[in-house]
């Protein structure tokens, strides 16, 4: 069924006085889902909640992807004592696999490129992980780095012994987390199902998971899929963005367009304005994909004049992005512009969903 709201609505009926685990893996999914109130006046009407994934223990929803998918690995004997796990990530999948490294005992090499913030890489170094990085020479046409990385992950996990590359972005598994842990939690925590799931595409893991168990059990909630502008993922122009966690030069295969209900493209100054709303009036710092994630939820929302609610899932925090979406000079430097609050307002109000024709023939090329 789905929730109707009313000022009573609690999210969880009770929470444990002791929660203890034997490692940060077992911690993983008990994350708060917190309501926003003030960032736009249509949060009065309708009743919009961020599952806050920025709250596992590494600061992102990847670490499941990554516990989940070592795992596996370990069970069909691709991963063995003493091996070493190579991956390309622009970030939280490779911290991800950095942590579950460190508590398992294996090595961990992330294919990273010239972009790659400071943040990161010192957050990779800091669980142990070895970097490898990528020319900026190797870059497409739009810039990305996707491609390359991937094409060196590949090459480092052939030529080093007993080495495991899980390739996120190909992985038919990487969805699987998601359906078995993350689509439950939110089930549990609104003792149903909300009128709408909000979801960043990237590497498709989340909504394939998400998608496939609420268009099972819950076939009334509407899966709204979120991209950057610039990504190749929904046929839209493509351009180079700054945003990272969102956008790829590729539609991914674990993608799929029948799952949306609605699709999304939001532009950098966007994205980034919003998380800055996000900082300033919800007191939540939170990373660059979910400022895409919530202004797509805000322009859905419009779309519907009785009361909607919907849980926006955020993938990260915001403190490894210090040095890029919140530093001042560096929003100068890229010519991003950080909207005031009125300005916010219009450019919320005149985001408008992508064709799912056009997303559809996009995949079908």
């Amino acid at each position: 069924m789905m929730v109707t709201y009313s000022p009573e609505l609690t999210l969880r009926t009770s929470l444990s006085t002791s929660p203890l685990f034997q490692t940060v893996i077992e911690a993983l999914g008990k994350v708060p889902i917190v309501r926003l109130n003030k960032i736009h006046p249509s949060c009065q009407h309708h009743h919009l909640y961020l599952k806050l994934e920025s709250c596992n223990p590494g600061g992102s929803i990847k670490e499941k992807n990554a516990a989940y998918l070592v795992n596996e690995a370990e069970k069909q004997g691709l991963l063995r004592a003493g091996g070493t796990i190579v991956e390309s990530s622009s970030g939280n999948f490779g911290i991800g696999l950095a942590i579950v490294g460190a508590i398992k005992g294996y090595r961990v090499m992330i294919v990273i490129d010239a972009k790659t913030p400071v943040t990161t890489r010192r957050m990779l170094t800091a669980y142990g992980a070895k970097l490898v990085e990528v020319p900026l020479s190797a870059a497409d046409a739009q810039g990305s780095m996707q491609v390359a990385r991937m094409a060196k992950a590949q090459e480092l996990a052939a030529n080093i012994a007993d080495a495991w590359y899980p390739c996120q972005h190909k992985n038919p598994s990487n969805t699987d987390a998601h359906e078995l842990w993350t689509a439950r939690e939110i089930v549990d925590a609104f003792g149903g199902a909300p009128d709408a799931i909000v979801i960043g595409v990237s590497t498709a893991g989340q909504l394939g998971g998400i998608s496939r168990y609420f268009k099972k059990y819950y076939p009334q909630t509407r899966i709204i899929g979120v991209d950057v502008a610039g990504s190749a993922i929904f046929g839209t122009p493509r351009h180079p963005y700054k945003m990272t966690g969102l956008g790829l030069s590729f539609v991914p295969p674990n993608f799929d367009p029948q799952v949306l209900d609605a699709a999304y493209s939001v532009d950098d100054d966007l994205a980034f304005s919003v998380c800055h709303a996000l900082a300033k009036q919800e007191g939540m710092l939170l990373g660059a994909s979910t400022g895409a994630i919530v202004a797509a939820a805000l322009a859905d929302a419009q779309r519907f004049t009785q009361p909607q609610t919907m849980l926006l899932l955020n993938p990260d925090r915001g403190d490894r992005y210090l040095e890029t979406v919140y530093n001042a000079d560096w929003l100068t430097g890229q010519n991003i512009h950080i909207l005031p609050s009125s300005d916010l307002m219009t450019a919320i109000s005149q985001l408008s969903p992508v064709s799912l024709d056009l997303v559809q023939s996009q995949v079908s090329c």
